[in-house]
């Protein structure tokens, strides 16, 4: 009897465990590969160039690197995990109709720009980035690979799991057997260390960054009275992070009567709306305080994003 309970239990066990929700993985090359090989791109950040990836241009002229992504996705799969689609997410930030890096506030003409790394975040919605490298050393007919590979949040862009390898000298062997090679040793332990991270995310929250900012042209600020207990609009705010967030995590790392930011801000991953269960992402908490700055106070507001992880509320207007 008591090898049958043990036998019940590790089934249910492993059935448990076999629907356990895994986080959703985008496999991209190590900006360190990317400038290396040269496959950047210069971004123009309202006047302060930065230096990018162009993961496009690498997919298109380094003919192993698609070969090497696919392998891994190939391991992922094996593991239970579903990568994101590289391409397929390039194609859809290709496909969006995106006709300025600035988004405009309708009256004033401000805006905030947003660079093609973060519009892919948002396109391929995964929960960690995981980047890879790569290098290629021979001796006479044989090879070999020096492969590195890191987990990273996609919200917070913090590392949480790293990995590296070398391969023996093999001859014959094509650059994706070559790391398959020197990653396979390494896969489990990487992925428990990224599988640990997204659950702590399921019990302790999403960490996520809000800002407040306000118009120049409206007419009251974060040091303003509302409410009928009149009180500060920034202590009000600061109350409604609270409540929403989980067991009320977050610090506010500045305060002035014309801004606000919350950093390691906890939001549930998931959240009920219309009766139904649907992932909570930075741009619908924002959306909940924004709702309620509006309807509690007829404050007017807009809201824009950088990435997944960061979203600002700009007090005055549309």
């Amino acid at each position: 009897m008591k090898y049958i309970l043990l036998f019940v239990f590790f089934i249910a066990t492993s059935q448990i465990s076999a629907q356990a929700k895994k986080p959703k993985l985008l496999i991209v090359p190590s900006d360190n590969w990317c400038f290396q090989n040269d496959f950047t791109d210069d971004f123009n950040n309202q006047g302060i160039v930065q230096r990018i990836p162009n993961y496009r241009k690498a997919l298109i002229e380094d003919s192993d690197l698609p070969l090497v992504i696919s392998k891994l996705e190939e391991l992922l799969q094996e593991r239970n995990f579903a990568p994101e689609n590289l391409e397929r997410a390039l194609k859809s930030v290709e496909n969006s109709i995106i006709e300025e890096q600035l988004r405009e506030s309708k009256e004033t003409g401000s805006g905030i720009s947003e660079n093609p790394i973060d519009m892919l975040k948002k396109a391929a919605k995964a929960d960690i980035i995981i980047q890879i490298g790569y290098s290629i050393k021979t001796r006479g007919p044989q090879r070999m690979i020096e492969f590195v590979m890191g987990g990273y949040d996609a919200y917070t862009d913090k590392p949480v799991a790293n990995a590296t390898n070398i391969s023996d000298y093999f001859t014959g062997l094509e650059t994706s057997a070559l790391a398959q090679r020197a990653i396979i040793s390494e896969m489990d332990g990487f992925l428990d260390l990224l599988q640990s991270h997204f659950d702590d995310m399921f019990e302790n929250g999403r960490e996520v960054s809000i800002s407040i900012r306000k118009w120049d042209d409206w007419e009251y600020d974060l040091e303003s009275y509302f409410g009928d207990d009149e009180e500060e609009l920034g202590l009000l705010i600061e109350d409604w992070i609270f409540e929403n967030t989980v067991e009320g995590r977050f610090s506010t790392s500045d305060y002035t009567e014309n801004m606000l930011n919350f950093e390691q801000v906890r939001i549930p991953l998931f959240t009920e709306r219309n009766g139904r269960q649907r992932p909570m992402d930075t741009r619908l908490f924002a959306s909940n305080l924004s709702r309620y700055l509006r309807d509690e106070f007829s404050i007017e507001n807009k809201i824009t994003t950088k990435g997944l992880g960061e979203a600002t509320i700009i007090l005055g207007s549309k």
